[in-house]
């Protein structure tokens, strides 16, 4: 077994700065870059291939416990890993939900026992669990999940009461799905009068409205202003929200953003051609949305890029528009997927490591993760930015991916989760499970 490894002639891409060199993995972290190797280490030769810290994906949906038929931790974790994605921070929207104490440690017993890559979860807010809020061990939950709009079961938190109590009272960031529920019910009625069964997927963005989106996330914006609070509002997807925020140094602000991989990358033009495959809440809206959304990417008035990666089955995703659950599989495929940004000069491959990788570190607070430096866990990603991403296995149980078709030029080569090889060219490797994420908090 190998004592560690030495990445050879590599492209490092960290803080901000691009350089050619060699760096040592040992112990599983990094010992330091252009130190001579001792002997037993690996080789690793990137022939000038980026070696980025790995992604922290600060918004997933793994289906683990209740919809196992879906995704499980152990097949999405996967997935995440075969896409360069070495921690993650999960979603309460399971079954049963995570809304107790005893759900969240369940949670982790798990991700202990079988996930690939290291792991977070959110404790989930409701109508009336406000009091086991404030009670929630701080170093457990990443945050807490509170979704301002539409969602499934007792989820969805509008009792006004509860919200003010939420962002008054949680030492937690607040992490926020902003949709407005009246207004996109109302939308899909009128939709239902003018289509019957027949309403066409190209119909979601207006259902699901930007009016919705900005209904919603100007109240949690309102909300945390008032409070205090610290709120950090997810997936954003219009333009006219951009106002809502500030352009700036993340360690300076209480209210951030996040925005995800696919909204980024697809508009609503491509719905003719992948229609269920790209419907997502919130949905995925114009093209001036989605160049707006750029462009607050790299004013960082957009502080982190995530995936909300949510898979289903080939054969839910089959339906008629009011029958297709909303989701995307998207981890496997996320950061070659904006790297094909960066070949189109969208986003430079510098502002996609700080948002994939320092942003959420320093965000969340994330111990010794999400930058290369001395010392920090040897979480880390080698991707060739002039290789296609071939049509290799999918690791997303569902089996599918809503870039099937589309050039890719990128390729994740291989992938680090604490200094363990557990990637490379093409296959997953096994090794140890990933660890609980550690939070530097006040």
């Amino acid at each position: 077994m190998s004592n560690g490894f030495l990445v050879a002639n590599a492209r490092i891409v960290n803080e901000g700065a691009i350089f050619a060199g060699d760096l040592l993995i040992e112990n599983g972290r990094i010992s330091g870059i252009n130190l001579s190797a001792p002997a037993g280490v690996q080789i690793i030769e990137a022939n000038g291939a980026w070696l980025l810290p790995g992604m922290i994906d600060d918004q997933v949906h793994f289906r683990e416990p209740g919809f196992e038929h879906k995704g499980t931790i152990r097949t999405e974790s996967a997935a995440a890993v075969a896409g360069g994605i070495t921690s993650y921070m999960e979603m309460p929207n399971c079954n049963p939900q995570t809304v107790t104490h005893e759900a969240l440690l369940d949670k982790h017993t798990r991700a202990s026992e079988r996930s690939a890559a290291n792991f977070a979860f959110y404790f989930g807010a409701t109508n009336d669990n406000l009091e086991l809020i404030k009670t929630v061990d701080p170093g457990l939950a990443c945050g807490v999940k509170v979704f301002m709009g539409a969602s499934t079961g007792n989820m969805l938190v509008d009792d006004e009461t509860t919200l003010e109590g939420i962002f008054a009272s949680t030492p937690l960031i607040i992490a926020t799905h902003c949709e407005d529920t009246p207004t996109i019910l109302a939308n899909e009625q009128k939709a239902l009068e003018k289509y019957g069964d027949h309403i066409p997927f190209a119909e979601h963005p207006r259902i699901r409205s930007e009016e919705a989106c900005y209904k919603s996330s100007s109240l949690a914006v309102e909300l945390a202003t008032r409070h205090g609070s610290r709120l950090h509002i997810l997936h954003l997807t219009t333009a006219r929200e951009m106002a809502l925020f500030t352009p700036g140094d993340l360690a300076e602000k209480h209210i951030t953003a996040e925005v995800c991989v696919h909204h980024l990358f697809f508009n609503d033009g491509w719905y003719a051609k992948k229609g269920a495959d790209i419907k997502c809440n919130p949905a995925i809206k114009t093209a001036a949305d989605q160049h707006a959304l750029l462009a607050a990417v790299n004013e960082d008035r957009i502080d982190v890029i995530a995936t909300d990666h949510a898979p289903h089955t080939v054969e839910e995703k089959a339906g008629t528009y009011m029958q297709t659950p909303a989701g995307l599989p998207l981890a496997q495929h996320a950061l070659v997927s904006l790297l094909e940004l960066t070949r189109q000069n969208m986003l430079s491959i510098e502002k996609v490591v700080e948002k994939t990788a320092h942003a959420p570190a320093r965000l969340f607070g994330v111990k010794d993760r999400g930058f290369i430096r001395e010392g920090y866990f040897a979480d880390l990603v080698l991707i060739d930015p002039n290789e296609n991403t071939d049509p290799l296995e999918i690791y997303s149980k569902c089996g599918w991916s809503p870039f099937s078709g589309i050039d890719l030029h990128a390729r994740v080569r291989a992938t680090w989760v604490n200094g363990n090889l557990r990637y490379r060219d093409g296959q997953l490797l096994d090794g140890p499970s990933g660890l609980a994420l550690e939070f530097n908090r006040q």
